[in-house]
Formats: structure tokens, sequence, C-alpha cells
């Protein structure tokens, strides 16, 4: 069999389509519901202005951020962890086990140890130290794992799909 290998900056819709319907048969064989959904938060002044955005996604029972951002004059003023509060609060008691992220040491570790986040695992990178990756997880307390796990025929319990594709939040 001839065959070749390329590197793409997107996949093709077709091939998207092929590859998700076999990854979810495969996860569904095993009993396990993916769960994935995009999404994020947007944090808007009273007059509209977007002062931060939060990106993350649901895979599986866990919520994993992507970034955050706060526009540079509002940043140190508590907008992200208003945006982690609001991602905490949306997710909690919906059936996900963690929160769970990646910040290199130039970034912000000590901001998510703050807003109560754990090291899980420090990858260091002794060339560039300031590319030390650090990951941190928060789990959510006393909660029932239902997500990522497909309907169970015994006991009835069923996955609820509570992510909403785009949410825009206010604060006064």
């Amino acid at each position: 069999m001839n065959y070749s290998i390329s590197f793409v900056d997107k996949i093709s819709d077709v091939e998207e389509d092929k590859m998700t319907k076999d990854l979810v048969a495969y996860e569904s064989a095993h009993g396990i519901d993916v769960n994935y959904k995009k999404f994020s938060i947007v944090l808007k002044d009273d007059k509209g202005s977007v002062l931060g955005i939060l990106n993350a996604f649901t895979a599986f029972a866990e919520i994993y951020i992507d970034d955050i951002w706060i526009d540079t004059p509002h940043r140190g003023k508590g907008f992200g962890k208003k945006l982690l509060k609001e991602l905490e609060n949306h997710f909690q008691g919906k059936g996900f086990n963690n929160i769970n992220l990646v910040t290199s040491a130039f970034q912000a570790p000590g901001f998510y140890e703050k807003c109560g986040f754990q090291a899980e695992f420090v990858r260091e990178n002794i060339k560039n130290p300031k590319l030390t990756k650090t990951f941190f997880v928060k789990f959510f307390n006393d909660e029932v794992q239902t997500q990522g796990i497909l309907k169970n025929q015994e006991s009835g319990n069923a996955t609820e799909k509570s992510c909403h594709p785009r949410q825009e939040i206010y604060f006064d």
C-alpha cells in the first residue's frame, strides 16, 4: 500500500467528519461520552467593551481552560478571577470532575494557585525556564460525576448536556 503524510493547517470537513465519527464510535464502545464542546466566557464593561475572555472546552468529565486574556489596561483588577469564578459557578453541580489548565512560568502560575488550583505536575524546561509548564487542576467538591459517561442501561443514569456555545457575562 502506498501512502502520503502531510502537515496541514486545517483538515477538510469530510476528514473531520470521518475522524469524529470513528472517535465517537470507539469511545461509545467503551461506555464513554467525549462530551467535547468549545465555549468562551466574555467579560464586558457597561459600554460593551471587552475586558477579558476565557476560552475553554469540555472533554469527558473535565473542563479544560485554553486561554484567559485580560485587556492590558485592566490587568491586576480582579477580572481574571471573576472569569474563573464564573466558570466554576456555571459548571458546579453539573457532573464534572475538575477544571484543568497548563500555564508557562512566564505567565501566571501564582495567580492560579491563589485561585485555589493545585499544581499537579511541572515539566521543567532547563534550556528556557520561562517556558517551564505547570499543569493545574481544581476538583469540584462532593460532586457526583455524570459527565463523560454514556447512559448506563442498568442504573438509568443519564449524561447531562449543559454547555453553551457562547456565553456573555456582565458585572456591575
